[in-house]
């Protein structure tokens, strides 16, 4: 097993090199997405099963993409305060077409957000610590500017993914994923230990992701009766819930 312990964990590209991608296929990003669409909005929906939120809190959520997370939590909790943090100018006129009127942060780097210490209580971080440039120093910032005890839930695709990925890609094409490691869950477990999160739950998630409604169905029951084990990690989005300590 490699020792994640004594890596740095940096990657190879820029995140200026993140924002061009997404701004290149910002077009197409929604349609592509629709066309997966069940595999795709699984995410906001687990996420509310662990985000425990009230009407009170400040939410960040990032990186916002579409901010399609916007109409998930607004439908429950209308008055709450949500940003939308995105690195790509192109995804962030997008959203603002798509709907008007939300909140949004423009991103230059991920290793330093533009916010106060201390100020979100929730966060919301979907398929996005695989295209940072130093995964390590997004989840520092990200506790930086959490308060004491903030809910953290963060998802993305484990290193089992990248094979079935560029399959995908290649039979079907898609708007890309641009610059990406796919990280091991147990090197993402090492991050938090060393960001100062505290991991409360792992769940792997999305067994099958294409296929009829009944046959995705089915991978969710076999993927959750085996939470733990080496089939839950070949779930293509991987949920973490945090607490910040």
């Amino acid at each position: 097993m490699k020792n994640y312990q004594s890596s740095d964990h940096k990657n190879h590209w820029k995140d200026s090199d993140v924002e061009a991608h997404w701004d290149r296929v910002a077009g197409i990003y929604v349609a592509e997405n629709n066309k997966v669409k069940a595999a795709h909005d699984q995410r906001f929906r687990e996420s509310m099963l662990h985000l425990r939120l009230s009407a009170t809190h400040n939410i960040l959520n990032i990186t916002s993409r579409d901010a399609e997370a916007e109409d998930y939590i607004k439908k429950q909790y209308p008055t709450v305060n949500i940003i939308h943090a995105e690195i790509s100018g192109g995804l962030m006129a997008e959203a603002s077409r798509l709907r008007p009127g939300i909140v949004q942060q423009k991103l230059h780097t991920y290793s330093n957000l533009p916010f106060e210490n201390q100020f979100f209580d929730r966060i919301l971080s979907l398929e996005t610590l695989e295209h940072a440039a130093n995964p390590l120093a997004f989840l520092n910032e990200l506790h930086r500017i959490s308060k004491p005890e903030a809910i953290l839930v963060l998802s993305c695709p484990p290193a089992t993914s990248e094979v079935p990925y560029q399959i995908y890609t290649s039979l079907f094409g898609g708007h890309g994923e641009g610059p990406h490691r796919f990280l091991a869950s147990e090197e993402v477990k090492v991050m938090f230990r060393k960001s100062g999160w505290k991991l409360l739950t792992h769940k792997g998630t999305v067994l099958f992701p294409v296929g009829p409604p009944a046959f995705q169905q089915l991978g969710e029951r076999i993927i959750n009766a085996f939470q733990g084990s080496l089939l839950a990690e070949l779930g293509i989005r991987q949920f973490f819930v945090c607490e910040k300590y």
